[in-house]
């Protein structure tokens, strides 16, 4: 993880003039409606933290509504720091789309499991990691990523047939008791029959494969876990797991680290595949290599 830092000030500021003159940051925020905690009052609140730490934002952005903005967009709004407030998946698309700008990103907790900005600031609220800020130049770093053929991932990768679990999490969200209980039931039966996923690596875990099997990108290089049981209520048991994105407690092997990693559905189907907890459309055979995040992410960890 590479570690820099960034002025507070815009771009091209002369020597010699005086802070109190400086011009304050140009702040984009991005947002998504549909996030854990991104109601109207908490995306307010969010503006007023950044604005009392000397980063009031001059733009909101709706995502998805709106698109996440590129580099070129972000270079012709004179943009200094993007905000994202939202949970992993939207935390995912922002990212991503402004990979190669050379400002910076500020990521802030407005989801369920809010693993990136945990991975930057630690687990506090977004009232302590704005306030961090105030005062002084942003330290930033460039973490390591999962770099694949669908692009980075953030946080991790899930693959196998546990991943139909998100089906369940997406009705649980929509407050669809009927269809909650039916696509459990579905995941259940999915998760013990469908086509299990191998570590292709030798010596990688299980010969039978895995129902799901973890992808998380280290320092030094991918961690690989296999997720297993051996009946029906193990499955069910795994897949509560599987919705809270907290594996730690099901039973496992740990497949290793790797620089580069393949994964493979023997039977030739398309794996079940989510990137930073969204679906992708997977394949027979999917390679992940340990790659670093190509925009600078702000980091409050030394501020603490």
């Amino acid at each position: 993880m590479t570690q820099t830092e960034h002025p507070r000030s815009r771009p091209g500021q002369q020597a010699g003039i005086p802070q109190s003159a400086a011009p304050l940051p140009r702040v984009w925020l991005v947002c998504n409606a549909a996030s854990g905690s991104n109601d109207d009052a908490s995306v307010s609140r969010v503006e007023e933290n950044l604005a009392d730490a000397g980063f009031p934002v001059v733009r909101t952005l709706r995502f998805p509504e709106e698109d996440a903005p590129t580099p070129a967009v972000l270079d012709a709004a004179q943009v200094d720091l993007l905000v994202t407030f939202g949970g992993d998946g939207t935390t995912h698309s922002v990212v991503a789309a402004a990979s190669g700008w050379s400002g910076a990103v500020l990521v802030l907790p407005g989801g369920t499991m809010n693993m990136l900005p945990k991975r930057l600031h630690g687990d506090v609220p977004v009232e302590e990691i704005v306030a961090r800020l105030a005062g002084g130049p942003l330290d930033t770093v460039r973490p390591t990523v999962i770099a694949s053929r669908h692009g980075i991932g953030l946080t991790g990768v899930l693959a196998g047939p546990g991943t139909v679990w998100n089906e369940v999490r997406e009705a649980m969200r929509a407050v669809n008791i009927v269809e909650f209980v039916n696509t459990a039931r579905q995941a259940i039966s999915w998760s013990a029959n469908g086509p299990k996923v191998f570590c292709a690596e030798s010596d990688c875990g299980r010969e039978d494969g895995y129902a799901a099997i973890t992808v998380t990108p280290g320092e030094s290089g991918l961690e690989a876990n296999g997720y297993y049981a051996e009946s029906l209520a193990d499955y069910a048991g795994q897949g509560i797991a599987l919705l809270n994105r907290d594996f730690r407690d099901g039973p496992h092997d740990s497949l290793g680290s790797h620089r580069r990693l393949k994964l493979v559905c023997p039977d030739g189907e398309p794996m079940g595949l989510l990137i930073d907890g969204e679906p992708f459309d997977g394949g027979a055979e999917e390679e992940f290599y340990l790659a670093t995040c190509e925009v600078d992410l702000v980091t409050t960890r030394n501020a603490s």
